[in-house]
This record gives structure tokens, sequence and C-alpha cells, in this order.
């Protein structure tokens, strides 16, 4: 017989994956964020305290959402005044005897889409999708958020609760748009899930500079919507851009922590399985739309590398031809800045220095560790190392993040 403990943490797994699709169905039935949070929490009270003595159902899931159906279903009865959506929800929910769980997953993928579209509402600031997405999908206490920003419990309570009050105050519908509407907003909810992942993936600040629970959490976002629109390019692309980035993940640090250049990767220490998936993932985009969108494109270019079993073996040509076409899709600095690198490796340094300068000349990027420190490695390699350390020292100054500070002062060390 399990042991309480063991137990309270089968609890806690169970939450973990069912809590989503819990909240996404309550959502659809009561039309109010609040409401549907507060009747998972008693659904979750109850487990705690009826699991422990009875044992785990064999359909945790569906027993959590019954109990919240049913707990729903006593509010409306109390409140006399809320006839019409105890009616809707009497006619929804049948009765803890006569109930059937095999009816639960007919509404689950839309439940969760409806939820992931709710976060991540376009009429939210960037923090607070990420904050409410991190705590309605991804199922994080405020805690957890907090403790992943490196912010006050009370800055991300206080962001949470201004975020519903905005969604409330903008009548957000709580249906799943379709067509070209469904596409529209699907940007929003990819912006957010690649905001979460690449926090995770090269931290912005801090003590660390890979944050490994923050990409699972996104991988596991991206997972989701690519099975709920499985026919859209970009979603596609954009777990393909994930899976293939987050199968470095092993070779990414060095025994101290700090960072180590793609160049300088082990790789056999590269997740073979993982990358695997990523190219599923972007072939399936590539047979979706033409031309690319800016997410499969950066996949495409991550797949060059993930197929060259040495780094002298890539293909840096077709590396420069796919960021011409991000270039022109975006139009973003940072992207031309790595573009300036892949062209450095395919023709040469002095022609990578060429773009990076004119970027500089533009006035673009200031103040972005990256440049300079990009504009140091490709004067390392044309033998001007004074002006490349002072570059390193520059960028070393403007980064927030410790390990990788540590990283670009110790290139600058190796070139005295």
């Amino acid at each position: 017989m399990a042991t309480p403990h063991e137990v309270r943490r089968s609890i806690e797994a169970v939450w973990r994956l069912e809590s989503a699709r819990l909240l996404g169905g309550l959502v659809r039935m009561v039309r109010d964020l609040d409401l549907a949070e507060d009747l998972a929490h008693e659904a979750l009270v109850a487990a705690l305290e009826t699991w422990p003595r009875d044992g785990i159902p064999d359909r945790p899931g569906a027993w959590l959402m019954t109990t919240a159906k049913n707990r729903a279903l006593d509010r409306a009865r109390r409140s006399k005044v809320r006839q019409r959506e105890h009616d809707a929800l009497a006619a929804e929910a049948p009765s803890q005897t006569t109930f059937d769980p095999t009816t639960l997953d007919e509404h689950v993928g839309d439940d969760l889409l409806r939820l992931i579209l709710i976060a991540c509402h376009p009429v939210l600031s960037s923090d607070a999708r990420v904050s409410l997405t991190l705590r309605l999908v991804v199922g994080l206490t405020v805690e957890e958020i907090a403790r992943a920003y490196m912010a006050a419990e009370t800055t991300i309570q206080q962001r949470i609760v201004r975020a519903k009050r905005t969604l409330r105050e903008a009548r957000a519908p709580f249906e799943v748009p379709r067509g070209a509407e469904l596409t529209a907003r699907l940007e929003s909810v990819m912006q957010v899930v690649y905001l979460i992942f690449n926090e995770g993936y090269a931290s912005t600040r801090g003590p660390r500079w890979l944050r490994e629970e923050l990409s699972d959490d996104a991988l596991r976002l991206g997972r989701t919507l690519a099975a709920l629109v499985p026919d859209e390019a970009e979603v596609q692309g954009l777990l393909a851009l994930m899976e293939l980035s987050a199968s470095r993940a092993r070779a990414r640090l060095d025994a101290d922590g700090r960072p180590v250049l793609l160049l300088d990767q082990n790789r056999a220490l590269w997740d073979r399985l993982q990358i695997g998936r990523g190219l599923a993932a972007l072939a399936r985009a590539e047979s979706l739309a033409s031309p690319l969108g800016p997410y499969t494109l950066q996949a495409a270019i991550n797949a060059c590398h993930a197929r060259a079993a040495r780094a002298e073996d890539t293909d840096w040509r077709r590396i420069v031809a796919l960021y011409d076409a991000l270039v022109e899709a975006t139009g973003n600095p940072v992207v031309e800045l790595n573009r300036a690198m892949a062209v450095a490796m395919a023709y040469g340094p002095a022609d990578g220095l060429a773009l990076v300068d004119q970027l500089i000349e533009d006035g673009e990027l200031q103040g972005y560790h990256w440049l300079p420190s990009v504009r140091g490695e490709l004067l390392a390699r044309l033998g001007r190392h004074d002006e490349a350390r002072a570059e390193l020292h520059h960028a070393a100054e403007l980064t927030q993040n410790e390990r990788e500070r540590e990283s670009l002062l110790a290139r600058a060390a190796r070139l005295a």
C-alpha cells in the first residue's frame, strides 16, 4: 500500500498533467476564469482528502472533472439568481452516478486551445501573457513563476490579477476562433511560447545561463499546440525550432556552467531522438507552406547544424540563403547580426565584419551585448586581438547574465 507521502506525490503529478485540461473544460462551462480556478482547486482539495483514504481512481482526470462539475452545480443551486447558468450546467453535467468519463475527451482539444488563446490574448502585455500562460496552462504556482522570473510573488500575483481584470473588461470571448481569426491569434500564442523557451534556453539575467524548467514547459506547450492544430505550418515550424535547439542542451555548458559556443560543442552529447522529432516537424511545416515562415526558416537553419556530423561539415552557404529569406520576412536587426556571422563562416570574417559595422553605422542594436560579442569574435579571427578584447569586454559589461559575462571575459583573456 502506498504511503501518504507517495500518494501526495502522485496527486501532485496528476495535477501537473491534468490541471490545464480541467481548467479548460471548466472555463468552457462557466465562462469565468476566477470561478473556473476556484472549482478546479476545490476538486484538488477533495482529491487530497479522498485519495489517501480510497486510493487513486483509475481515471484521475475524469474524477477531478466530475468533482469540479458537481461543485459548480452546487454553487448554481445555491444561487437562485443564476438560474440560467444552473440550467446550462445541469444539461451538460450528468450526475456522479450516471457520468460517463469516456465523454470527457470530446472537448479536450478545444478546451486546451481555448485556455492557451485566453492566456495569450493580444489585449494583454507580453509579461502578462507569459505569467498567465505559466499559471493557467503550464500549472505553475505564483511562487514558481516568481522564482522563474526572479520577481516578487506580490508582483506576479498582481500581474495575474490585473490580466484577468483586463480580459474581463475587454469582454474577451471564451470561444475558440476559427479560420483567419484563429491564425491571427496563434501568432500571439507562438510569441509567448517562444519567449518562454528562449528565456529558458539562454537566460537574459541571473546566475544561470540555462533554465531547463522553462524551456521544457515551452516545449510541452509547443507539442500540445502542434497536436491541436496540426495543419498550421508555423506551429509545426516553431515546434521544430524548439526541438532542434533543445537537442543541444547537454552540450551547451562546460563543467563550470559557462556557455559553450555552437562550433565548440561536443556533438556526441546532442540528443539524436530529439533531433529526429525536430526534423519530422520541420518536414511537416515545409510541406504545408511556401514560402516558409520565420519560425520554419529558423528551424531550417538549426537543421543544417543538426545534420552536420562535425562543425566543419556545416553547410554555411545554405544557412546564409536561409538568413537572407529570414531578413526579408522579418527585417529584424538581430537576424541581420546572425546573418553576418553566417556570412563570415561562409565567405570569410572580413565580409561578416563589414555587415556588423554597417549595423553599427545604421544605429541598430545599441546596448545589445551580442553586437560587440560578434564583432569581437570576427576581429579575433582577423588577428586584430587588441580590438577584439575591447569588444568582448564591452559585451561583458552589457550582459546581465553572470555565466555569460564570465565566458566573454574568459574569451578576452585567451586573446592576451
